[in-house]
This record gives C-alpha cells, structure tokens and sequence, in this order.
C-alpha cells in the first residue's frame, strides 16, 4: 500500500470517528485498522528519511 492511500484511509477513520458514524463494534475494528496504517505510514517516512539522509551523505 503506498503512503497517500494509507493516509487517505487513516483520514476516513478519524472523520468517520468525529461525526460518531461508527458503532462500538465498528469503532474497535477501526482503530485496529488506524494502528496498522499508522505503523505503516511510520515506517515508510521513517525509511525515506533514511534513503534520503543516505542520498545526501553520498553526494557531500
């Protein structure tokens, strides 16, 4: 999954949450599903940040 979809998604459920559209059921599959796209997200900055900081580190 790319990035921009994780987010988008990650915007869904926080909007979905604010206007209290979800059930309690609902509501514990869905943040179940914000942890795993946060972690996610994470990880992909986190690893751009590296290829980056590398990318840098070898044109210096």
């Amino acid at each position: 999954m790319k990035y921009e979809e994780a987010l988008q998604q990650l915007e869904e459920i926080v909007t979905k949450l604010e206007a209290g559209e979800l059930d309690i059921d609902d509501l514990s599959a869905k943040l179940k599903q914000a942890q795993q796209l946060i972690k996610l997200c994470k990880d992909k900055l986190t690893a751009a940040d590296t290829e980056i900081k590398a990318i840098l580190d070898d044109n210096a």
